[in-house]
């Protein structure tokens, strides 16, 4: 069996050379047909095209996607072709959490932000905006969720925050592409930060430029860009906090992706499954005080991604490709760094 493999998915090397000494592994952007055309699986992350131009006439009959996000993936194509494909809905879910409490910590640091006087709306109560809506609820936020097809509609005029955790879609009864567009920005009856780390088509970016700059938005936290890996450079700027697409790339998460993906490797070629993986440690040791939201930021402060990005956002892909060991905190603080 030959695999081809998007050569920035991490921790899944040794677990694929066992299944077949045939893996192939190329950057995700630059996959091409002839690359896959005598594959039988292909294993990508977003940056990969799979649709009917690059797959084909080729043997592939599995794809798996080590994302949530599965919009790169040409599902009716797939599905007409025979070829079974794979997302990994929820594998990075604690990753983006991590991502949100770091952020509502640092919006009560930098920006002023009061819990219990601060309505958080959430809009997609999936495996990511459910444990976004636990944390804040904790944490002291009203929170607010919006999600149509659960049939939960708040108001998102009343909230202070609007954070995003919706796929892209452009069709259906409820489709996100553009959901908080100009029109959207130009009804608001308050003030809000606007979070996004869903999609970056799901929030009109130009649109938000001129919210921020006309003062209907106070101010935003992006992580997820229209056009990625190019990014308009004036939001960039004018954001609070902008960074690379990476809020779910824990190693956790990345773990939990590859588990699955393997997963449905060995369902779908009737391969015995016997493989295990862990993230590793941190690389460097954390000392805690008594502050608990200084003990998050210290595990993971999205403010150091965003510098990097700032000062540099033509590397947009080389700092998500290259992205640092980060873990989750666990219950037990002690065990974070035991393993």
């Amino acid at each position: 069996m030959k695999i081809v493999v998007d050569d920035k998915i991490p921790y899944i090397r040794d677990v694929l050379a066992q299944i077949t000494p045939d893996v192939v592994y190329l950057p995700g952007s630059k996959i091409m047909a002839a690359d896959v055309r005598d594959a039988d699986a292909l294993i990508v992350r977003t940056r990969t095209r799979c649709d009917e131009q690059l797959l084909s006439g080729s043997r592939v009959q599995f794809v798996a996607t080590a994302t949530i996000g599965y919009d790169h993936l040409d599902t009716a194509f797939l599905n007409r072709s025979g070829i079974r494909w794979m997302n990994c809905p929820g594998c990075n879910s604690g990753s983006v959490a991590q991502y949100l409490h770091s952020v509502l910590i640092l919006l009560m640091r930098d920006r002023g932000i009061v819990p219990g006087k601060t309505t958080l709306g959430i809009v997609g109560c999936g495996h990511v905006g459910g444990k976004v809506a636990a944390i804040a609820s904790k944490m002291g936020f009203r929170v607010l969720v919006s999600d149509p097809p659960l049939g939960m509609d708040c108001n998102l005029m009343d909230c202070d925050i609007i954070t995003y955790h919706v796929p892209l879609t452009r069709t259906g009864d409820c489709p996100t592409w553009h959901l908080a567009d100009a029109a959207f920005f130009d009804g608001l009856t308050r003030v809000p930060i606007i979070i996004n780390t869903s999609r970056g088509e799901v929030v009109d970016n130009k649109a938000l430029l001129a919210a921020l700059e006309s003062g209907r938005v106070r101010d935003a936290v992006i992580d997820t860009w229209e056009g990625e890996p190019i990014v308009d450079r004036e939001l960039l700027r004018r954001v609070y906090i902008g960074t690379p697409h990476i809020a779910g790339y824990s190693a956790d998460g990345k773990v939990n992706a590859n588990r699955m993906v393997v997963d449905g490797l060995c369902r779908h070629f009737g391969l015995p499954n016997h493989f295990s993986m862990s993230p590793p440690a941190l690389p460097r040791k954390i000392v805690f005080g008594n502050n608990e939201n200084d003990n998050y930021l210290q595990v993971y402060n999205p403010l150091e991604d965003s510098e990097k990005l700032k000062n540099a956002p033509e590397k947009f892909e080389e700092l998500r490709g290259n992205y640092p060991i980060r873990r989750e905190i666990v219950p037990d603080i002690g065990q974070f760094f035991a393993q």
